[in-house]
């Protein structure tokens, strides 16, 4: 006997579209859902799965946005300008011939 047909419901899209933005990997989410494989889920929640992800990092970017303009949060201001335009911090090291020295020390052989 055959397994029924999959309905998708307005309640499991939004799961989905949750566990997704979150980052819950495709097989966690299908087993969450009762489904077998991962194909499924994807046949049947493709856009929410997609939208999921793109909204949470949205959101996290706009946050960041906030916190690196602000002026409260260097270290925002810092990575958003490293990531974001492409700056790094470069360290220059001297480096200098060794000095020659003004004198020379001998040993005195009858002095021992």
């Amino acid at each position: 006997m055959p397994r029924p047909r999959f309905v998708p419901t307005e309640e499991r899209r939004k799961i989905v579209k949750s566990m997704s933005a979150y980052g819950v990997r495709q097989e966690e989410i299908a087993t969450s859902l009762g489904l077998r494989s991962t194909k499924t889920l994807r046949k049947y929640f493709r856009e929410d799965l997609d939208r999921g992800a793109i909204e949470a990092k949205a959101q996290v970017l706009q946050t960041l946005y906030k916190m690196a303009t602000s002026g409260k949060c260097p270290a925002a201001t810092i990575f958003w300008v490293k990531s974001r335009l492409g700056w790094r911090e470069i360290q220059v090291v001297e480096t200098r011939p060794a000095a020659i020295p003004d004198f020379v020390v001998a040993e005195d052989p009858e002095a021992a």
